[in-house]
């Protein structure tokens, strides 16, 4: 008998999952590079969330309040949602996987668009269930492909709003009608991770589903507006019988005191909020129309509501030239071979002279490809 016959042997459905590979923050010979690949705020993270995080130094030796307490009535006051009806976890990760691991198992199905987050194939196949893509509308979220593909075995339906590559948006009316035609017994759950950067007239209702539907659960992060990518702070929402059912399989101390001291101070500080996104706003839309004049050359901008761009690359230039042109230049951006997007880069929204100098590259590589 061989030693590898003697060993542990993974579940079959564990060898399956293509490990989550995080976007670079360096040049293949280790170089620093000004990361646009992970769609961090350029601003950093508040002054009072930074504040408020060294004040736990003194009390490292300690466990973090496994109830989140303090954070769960900050979100609560905040957001308007009940705390107890608060689910948190190492960022909105941990929420999504709660999710699949609560709701699903081996033989069951959970559906996500194509292009959608890299985690929802991961949580799915994690838990032994079936991952089952949906076909999108021109990158963007299809309803209507989300529920040809539901079946008697669908448990899970993920919808990323806005969709995290793409940044397509998917409007009320259509959330509403997604889970209007969904079986009760199917949990739909929102993906609202880029949703502080949204105008307040593109609200999903995701929210008011998820405090009215017992088959809702709204996800979100701190890693993103916020700035505290680093500290994995995220939650989510939905009715008593599913946080309480999550809640018996979460880590018990998902992040540290100070985490959770500089989340519910980021959320207080209104002005570090609202400046992050009006300069996102406004590179965004530039960076975007910078893109369409290169349309001859076979360069698009999608539609983004997020806090980066899906450029993608129909001519000549090809997305693997650009990115290895602005990794040259200091520019780490996102390329996803992988999740069928080899002629498409996801680039972060970054600070003013980030976005004049990827796109001063972009133009020098059109010309380059003639």
């Amino acid at each position: 008998m061989t030693d590898a016959a003697l060993a542990p042997a993974p579940k079959p459905w564990i060898m399956g999952i293509a490990p989550y590979v995080p976007g670079r923050a360096t040049a293949d010979n280790g170089r620093p590079v000004v990361k646009l690949s992970s769609n961090e705020n350029p601003f950093g993270t508040s002054p009072a969330a930074r504040a408020a995080y060294r004040s736990a130094a003194d009390e490292l030796e300690r466990y973090p309040d496994a109830a989140a307490v303090e954070l769960r009535a900050a979100l609560s006051a905040h957001y308007g949602v009940e705390a107890d009806r608060i689910v948190y976890g190492t960022g909105s990760d941990e929420v999504l996987h709660l999710a699949a691991g609560t709701f699903a198992g081996p033989g069951d199905e959970i559906v996500f668009v194509r292009y959608g987050f890299a985690v929802y194939e991961i949580a799915a196949r994690r838990v032994g269930a079936v991952p089952v893509i949906a076909a999108d509308a021109d990158y963007a979220t299809d309803v209507d492909a989300i529920l040809a593909a539901v079946t008697e075995r669908t448990r899970v339906v993920f919808v990323a709003n806005p969709n995290n590559p793409t940044g397509t948006y998917t409007p009320r009316g259509e959330i509403a009608r997604l889970h209007a035609a969904l079986p009760r017994d199917v949990l739909l759950v929102i993906d609202q991770a880029y949703t502080e950067y949204l105008d307040a007239d593109d609200d999903d209702g995701a929210l008011a589903l998820a405090r009215t539907q017992p088959n809702v659960l709204v996800t979100r992060t701190f890693s993103k507006i916020f700035g505290l990518a680093a500290e994995r702070v995220g939650w989510g929402y939905g009715a008593p019988a599913l946080i309480d059912a999550m809640h018996r399989i979460r880590a018990p101390f998902a992040f540290g005191i100070g985490a959770q001291r500089a989340a519910i101070a980021a959320l207080g500080d209104a002005a570090f909020v609202e400046e992050s996104r009006d300069h996102n706003r406004t590179w965004r839309a530039w960076f975007g129309e910078q893109v369409a004049a290169m349309g001859n050359a076979g360069l698009r901008a999608l539609p983004s509501k997020a806090n980066f761009v899906l450029v993608l690359f129909e001519g000549r230039l090809s997305a693997e030239t650009a990115y290895h042109a602005l990794m040259a230049a200091g520019y780490a951006t996102r390329w996803l071979p992988g999740q069928g997007l080899a002629h498409g880069l996801r680039i972060t929204i970054g600070s003013e002279a980030d976005m004049r100098a990827v796109v001063d590259v972009l133009r020098a590589e059109v010309e380059k490809a003639g």
